[in-house]
């Protein structure tokens, strides 16, 4: 398998780096950097061949090519690569060009063993050049101040060496194994993953690599072996949309899942309320994320291959009624039975037009979700002996203000908790309440449903209708076609009776990917990929929907 390394980094699981000429949100270099996401997205390093070369990626080695000779480069280990040339030369430099008391890459000799170390200020790190065979050439900027090339040339000979991320020191780099071991070490590592967590669809090696490139091991504040949502810029694992990658894989990689929806859990505050986001060096609490948690412990349950330890389902049962408290207690204004979002962000879906007449609404999404998530602890609480009367009974009062408050008999509306205003859109947001299943009555599954089919494209759910005047090709939230929203709506309308609906949904989901990749989200008339394009939830969402029977509950 091949892939364009413009749209997906070439990377290993368990990195904090990448491989990519994507340096920035929306800037794409001319030349490959080594891209590092250690206290934020960093370009490092600039691979430069000596001549025009033609780049190619497979998931387990990344050629520079031209008619002369080649570069390969493959991963020896999560924080070291190996660089191979037979023909073709390669330079090697910092990314960045001056040097300040607080910013930029320093280069130095190693006296130790002559290596050749680039220090970045940006991600706290060293990077060690170690030349295994062949000489470098026209070094330059050595111990240099201020503005300056910092890097080495390698001739377009034979030649071969290391590159190694690291803190501050190890070491001297010794090669146990030659390079075509470890070219075939890294194909086999990431084989066994697609093995295990890949069915047999068009796209799904290529959803698989997204995720086995996009994890890093624990390191600083990320506490768990993590997927990130992309080794782009979105390089952060926010508290929803690791609910999508750990479901896709659950049956598969059922530790690597169980870490993943585990992970924004073991940043939960003291009022239990869940981080917005995590990365390497920041978690961020100014904002949340919707409480799909309980649908999405359901069906991450469901696909694992065994039972959950019971002290860590107690744990888990812990961790989720503290989560759910914070909507009940802090999210709810006096006598209130609906709770509220203070902004669009809460809901995941940041600028949807349901946020249009006001930020700070009570939502049918956040109802449904919440009464979906107090069932899951009534179920649990039964499960481990504990009392399941209490959630059962919030979830009923809960389910009936919804619809008591926020149902105007044709549609779900938003209304401002402080004056009752209701607030009505064609944001698909408002008919998530389907992700209630069965437990809706079937007037109002059947309206819904009527509702759904007016989002539906050739590719697939538009979160603003195409004729709607707020629509937006490329307006995030909307318009454009999102995994999420996909995977929730597909799996409620099935769960609800609408099975042909549900199946229309998923195939047309399923041939977007194929066509256009594993986008951030995508362009609801022409089904081009739209913002960053290696992103998680998208692959992992395309992976559900792909298991067999094609649907997200077994």
């Amino acid at each position: 398998m091949r892939f364009a390394v413009r749209e997906i980094p070439f990377s290993h699981r368990g990195s904090w780096f990448g491989v990519s000429p994507v340096i920035a949100e929306n800037t794409v270099a001319d030349d490959l950097h080594l891209v590092s996401h250690q206290a934020g997205m960093h370009p490092v390093l600039r691979f430069a061949p000596a001549g025009p070369a033609t780049v190619t990626a497979t998931p387990a080695l990344l050629t520079w090519r031209d008619d002369a000779g080649r570069v390969d480069l493959a991963y020896q280990s999560p924080d070291t690569i190996r660089l191979r040339g037979d023909g073709l030369g390669m330079r090697i430099t910092a990314a960045a060009g001056t040097l300040t008391p607080f910013s930029g890459t320093y280069l130095f000799q190693d006296p130790v063993d002559g290596a050749h170390v680039f220090t970045s200020y940006e991600t706290g790190r060293r990077y060690r050049v170690t030349v295994l065979s062949g000489a470098a050439e026209q070094v330059s900027g050595v111990e240099a101040l201020g503005t300056a090339e910092r890097g080495m040339s390698l001739p377009a000979g034979r030649w071969e060496l290391a590159i190694e991320e690291y803190e501050t020191a190890r070491a001297p780099y010794r090669a146990a194994d030659d390079f075509d071991r470890v070219h075939q070490r890294s194909a086999a590592a990431f084989t066994a993953f697609a093995e295990a967590v890949a069915p047999r669809t068009p796209a799904a090696e290529l959803a698989a690599y997204v995720l086995w490139s996009a994890t890093v091991r624990p390191a600083a504040l990320v506490t768990r072996p993590a997927v990130l949502m992309s080794k782009h810029w979105m390089d952060k694992v926010w508290s929803w949309d690791h609910c999508f990658t750990a479901i896709a894989l659950a049956a598969g990689d059922p530790g690597l899942a169980w870490d993943q929806f585990q992970l924004p859990f073991d940043h939960q505050d003291p009022g239990g309320a869940l981080p917005d986001s995590i990365t390497h060096s920041e978690v961020l609490y100014n904002f949340v994320k919707p409480p799909i948690h309980g649908w999405a412990l359901q069906r991450l349950r469901q696909r694992l291959p065994g039972p959950v330890d019971r002290a860590e389902l107690e744990r888990t049962y812990q961790r989720l009624a503290r989560w759910t408290r914070f909507w009940l207690e802090s999210r709810r204004a006096p006598g209130a039975d609906l709770p509220h979002y203070t902004h669009g962000n809460d809901s995941g879906w940041d600028n949807a037009t349901t946020f249009d007449g006001g930020r700070v609404v009570q939502s049918a999404d956040l109802a449904a979700f919440l009464v979906v998530q107090l069932r899951c602890l009534a179920d649990l609480a039964a499960e481990l002996g504990e009392p399941a009367g209490p959630w059962a009974r919030e979830a009923d009062r809960i389910g009936a203000a919804m619809l008591r408050d926020l149902w105007d008999g044709d549609r779900f509306v938003a209304r401002c908790p402080r004056t009752g205003e209701r607030r009505p859109s064609d944001s698909l947001l408002d008919l998530m309440p389907i992700v209630l299943g069965a437990d809706l009555p079937a007037p109002v599954a059947a309206a819904l449903a009527r509702r759904i089919e007016d989002h539906l494209t050739e590719y697939g759910l538009a979160t603003e209708p195409v004729d709607s005047p707020r629509y937006a090709a490329d307006g995030y939230w909307r318009g454009p076609i999102w995994a999420p929203s996909t995977v929730l709506i597909e799996d409620g309308l099935r769960r609800a009776g609408f099975t042909g609906l549900a199946d229309e949904i998923s195939r047309r989901f399923r041939t977007l990917c194929e066509r256009s990749g594993f986008a951030e989200n995508f362009d609801a008339v022409t089904g081009a990929g739209l913002r960053d394009r290696a992103y998680t939830w998208t692959a992992g969402g395309y992976l559900m929907l792909a298991a067999p029977g094609g649907r997200t509950v077994n």
